[in-house]
């Protein structure tokens, strides 16, 4: 089998009957050409499969047209509906995206960055849950737009889309309340942010507070994020049957969907038994049965916000505040049951 070359500029040129600079033109709509020779020119382009080299067309232009993007874990559902926001954007506005998995860590992170500020993209977007100043710092000098999303800035002056942490849990520990739950317990994961965490096991203690209903730290637990993790846990939570909470309420989707299946192979049904809610709103949360009753973060449109953001820094246009918290919702759906008093 013959290789066939590809189709260069020089042959749409000739093929045309134009030259290479007028075709350079009507590619990068640099320089008005006559709407007669641009026809032609497309004709020939569509005619040939001719696809422009974009090292070159950047080198004309001045722009890439590449934006980057670093997630710390690909195969994870809360990044993947993140990226889904991330790229919807940027097609609408003519940037390719390249994407940098750093497996949550730091020294994958910081090679990230410098890989992508050599492929010459114009900004970068960056979903990182353990932001330092080591981080902060590196991308401050890269001379590029940088929009971090992440659950929480570290009091950095940082451009950050997110959600807030503390009243988030505080509504739906509330909610639980009023579907007449009161021994709630709490599994929080985002160890690996203490921050997070902390947060969000503030605004679980001040709903308990303001209900008048006693903290009790026997069913506070921490774990990591992943549906393991919150099998694991919630067992642990559930072992021996004096005192277990009627409700349990997990930080992590992905950590509650292994807390309902931990109910069940204990005996326990969910939610006739035991109430179970989620955080983030993933897209099982929908599937699963039973379905998740969760916090849901808009995580495409965090996606979105974000690389909004990058593109309006890029222009030179106003982007208005640098912290931007968008609003979350309690999703109520099959796994959280009206308990009623015996």
């Amino acid at each position: 089998m013959v290789t066939k070359k590809p189709t260069t500029i020089k042959d749409v040129a000739r093929k045309a009957g134009v030259s290479i600079s007028t075709v350079s033109r009507v590619i990068n709509d640099s320089k008005p050409v006559t709407n007669e020779v641009k026809q032609k020119v497309l004709d020939v382009i569509k005619e040939t499969g001719y696809v422009p080299n974009p090292l070159a067309r950047s080198l004309v232009t001045k722009r890439s047209q590449l934006i980057g993007v670093i997630v710390p874990e690909l195969t994870d559902t809360f990044s993947a509906d993140i990226l889904n926001g991330i790229e919807e954007v940027s097609k609408m506005y003519s940037y390719d995206i390249l994407i940098a998995n750093t497996y949550s860590e730091r020294e994958l992170e910081l090679k990230s960055i410098n890989l992508l500020r050599a492929k010459q993209v114009e900004g970068i977007v960056i979903i990182s849950w353990d932001i330092d100043e080591e981080l902060v710092n590196v991308l401050e000098n890269i001379g590029i737009p940088v929009v971090f999303v992440s659950k929480m800035t570290g009091n950095f002056d940082i451009y950050n889309v997110s959600i807030k942490n503390a009243p988030a849990t505080k509504e739906m520990t509330n909610f639980l309340i009023g579907k007449g739950h009161k021994r709630i317990g709490l599994i929080r994961t985002n160890l690996n942010v203490p921050e997070i965490a902390d947060e969000r096991l503030k605004g679980y203690k001040e709903a308990l507070e303001e209900n008048g209903i006693k903290y009790d730290e026997k069913i506070v637990k921490s774990c990591n994020s992943s549906y393991d993790d919150g099998y694991a846990t919630a067992k642990l939570m559930l072992k021996g049957k004096k005192n277990k909470p009627d409700a349990i309420f997990v930080t992590s989707d992905e950590a509650a969907i292994g807390a309902i299946n931990a109910c069940f192979d204990l005996g326990y049904n969910v939610p006739d038994d035991i109430s179970v809610a989620g955080f983030n709103d993933i897209k099982f949360a929908k599937i699963y049965r039973p379905k998740l009753t969760t916090v849901s973060q808009p995580l495409f449109d965090m996606g979105a916000v974000a690389i909004r953001m990058v593109i309006k820094m890029i222009n030179g246009e106003d982007v208005g505040d640098k912290i931007v918290e968008l609003p979350y919702r309690i999703m109520d759906r099959e796994s959280v049951s009206e308990r009623k008093e015996k």
